[in-house]
């Protein structure tokens, strides 16, 4: 196995900062979305706001789990860049888990994804079955 550098481990550094700032971001989205479609339901109590907003509770929890996952990746990170300098083996170990956490935070967010044009698709339908109403 080769020797470990500080190179190697720094180079996440900056992926992992842009992924944590993207989670972020649509966590925000997501949360403020979630309180107005709560709004919402509390005067209408549509079934359709209520699978949204049930879809959205999921697909934050995603986000928390996505980021949960990032930060550990940092921390693993930054655990190998400290164990460089005494215990290489170590240092390749937690580096190797560092990348398989932030592997696990990219498939949730590719869910998260998934589950975001799911909840395009039901307010699609919604309109469009809306809107096919009126017109009878």
């Amino acid at each position: 196995m080769d020797h470990l550098t500080y190179n190697i481990p720094g180079l996440l550094f900056p992926a992992i900062s842009l992924l944590m700032l993207g989670f972020t971001n649509r966590f925000f989205g997501l949360a403020g979305l979630s309180r107005q479609l709560l709004a919402e339901y509390e005067t209408s109590k549509s079934e359709v706001l209520a699978k949204q907003i049930h879809n959205l509770r999921f697909r934050i929890s995603l986000i928390l789990y996505s980021q949960s996952a990032g930060i550990l990746s940092l921390i693993l990170c930054t655990c190998s860049l400290g164990m460089i300098p005494f215990y290489n083996l170590i240092a390749w170990i937690f580096f190797s888990i560092s990348l398989l956490f932030m592997v696990v935070s990219l498939i949730l967010a590719l869910i998260e994804i998934h589950l975001s044009v799911n909840a395009l698709d039901i307010e699609r339908k919604s309109i469009l079955d809306s809107s096919t109403q009126i017109k009878s």
